[in-house]
C-alpha cells in the first residue's frame, strides 16, 4: 500500500464517518458556545481573550479557544477538528490528543497575551488591549503540525494541486501572513495561527512522551524547525535554530527510568529511527482505514463475505447430491 494514498471522499461516504468521541464532544462544545455567545453577547466579554481583562479573568486563556463568533468560523473549526482528529487520535490516543489540545491552546493564548501587552507598551495603542481575540485556529494549526510529523509524505489533493502534508502548516502560515496585509479583520487571527504552529512544534519536538523508544520529543532532522521552510533557507536557519535550542530546551530527550539525557550527537540515527516508527504507525493506520472501505461496500451492497460465500457454496453442493 502506498503511504501517499489517502481515502477518497467517494467510496461509501467513509470520508465523513469514523469521527472519534473526543472530537465530536469538542465539536459540540464549540457549537454550543457559539449559540451561547449569540444569545448572550455580553458573555463574550468574559470568555474571549481581552488582554486588558485577562487579569483577573485568567480563565479566558482557555475559553477563548472555543469561541467562534461567526458561522464560517464554526463550520471550519468543527470540520477541521473532526477530520484531523480522526487521523491523530487512533495514533496518539484520546488522552494524549486531549493533552495536546489543552497545552497548545493554553500556550498559544499565553503567547498572544504577552505579545499584545508588549505591542501596547511599544505603540501605546489601546486597541491591542481591548480587541477580543478568540478562535480554534491555533489548535487546528497545531493538529496540522501533528499530521506533518506522522504522515509527512502523504499527498493531499488541494483543487488541482497535490501537496505533501509536511508543507501544509508552512502554507497555512504563509497564506495567513499574506492575507493579513489585505484583509484587516484577519490580523487578529494571525498571532493565533503562528503561535499555534510554533507551540505545537515545541511540544511535539521536545516534550511529547514516546513509550516505544523511551524518549520525549522527536529529535529527527525531518521534524526540525528548518523543515518548515524551503531547502535553500535551511543553511541560514539551522545555526539560528540551534542557538535557541541550546538556550531554551537544551538536551531535553530523556530515556525512561534514568536521569541521563540524550541528543542526536550521542546516538546517531536515533531521531531517524523514531521518525520512521511514527511514519510506520501512521501508514498502518491509513492502510487499516483503506482496508475497511471494501468491507463496508460489501456490507452495503448485501454481498456476503468470502467465508460466508464458501459456506453457501458447500450447502448448494450438498443439496444437489
Amino acid at each position: 500500500m502506498n503511504a501517499s494514498a489517502i481515502p477518497s471522499p467517494a467510496g461509501g461516504g467513509r470520508f465523513f464517518t469514523g469521527f472519534t468521541k473526543l472530537c465530536k464532544g469538542l465539536a459540540v462544545i464549540i457549537f454550543l458556545v457559539h449559540i451561547l455567545v449569540h444569545l448572550f453577547p455580553s458573555a463574550a466579554t468574559y470568555l474571549t481573550l481581552i488582554p486588558a481583562r485577562t487579569i483577573p479573568f485568567a480563565w479566558n486563556l482557555i475559553t477563548a479557544c472555543y469561541i467562534e463568533q461567526t458561522i464560517p468560523g464554526v463550520i471550519m473549526s468543527i470540520v477541521g477538528l473532526l477530520l484531523l482528529g480522526k487521523v491523530l487520535e487512533p495514533l496518539w490516543g484520546a488522552k494524549e490528543l486531549l493533552k495536546f489540545i489543552f497545552i497548545v491552546n493554553l500556550s498559544t493564548s499565553a503567547c498572544v497575551f504577552v505579545t499584545t501587552i508588549v505591542l501596547y507598551y511599544i505603540t501605546q495603542e489601546e486597541t491591542y488591549l481591548y480587541t477580543p481575540v478568540s478562535g480554534f485556529y491555533g489548535v487546528l494549526s497545531g493538529l496540522l503540525v501533528g499530521i506533518k510529523q506522522i504522515l509527512p509524505d502523504q499527498e493531499l489533493n488541494l483543487f488541482v494541486l497535490k501537496i505533501s502534508a509536511k508543507w501544509i502548516p508552512s502554507i497555512v502560515a504563509f497564506t495567513s501572513v499574506v492575507v493579513s496585509f489585505f484583509v484587516k479583520e484577519s490580523i487578529s487571527y494571525l498571532p493565533i495561527i503562528l503561535f499555534g504552529i510554533y507551540m505545537s512544534w515545541i511540544y511535539l519536538r521536545y516534550f511529547q512522551r514516546s513509550l516505544e523508544v523511551g524518549l520525549k520529543g522527536d529529535p529527527s532532522d525531518e521534524f526540525s524547525f528548518s523543515s518548515f521552510f524551503p531547502v535553500f533557507l535551511r543553511p541560514v536557519l539551522d545555526p539560528i535554530a540551534s542557538i535557541f535550542h541550546k538556550l531554551f530546551c537544551g538536551r531535553s530527550a530523556k530515556p525512561e527510568g534514568t536521569g541521563q539525557t540524550l541528543d542526536g550527537s550521542q546516538f546517531p540515527g536515533l531521531g531517524s529511527i523514531e521518525a520512521n516508527r511514527r511514519r510506520e504507525r501512521g501508514q498502518r493506520a491509513l492502510e487499516q482505514r483503506l482496508a475497511e472501505k471494501p468491507a463496508a461496500v460489501r456490507n452495503t451492497e448485501g454481498t456476503p463475505p468470502p467465508k460466508q460465500q464458501l459456506e453457501d457454496a458447500e450447502d448448494d453442493a450438498s443439496d444437489e447430491v
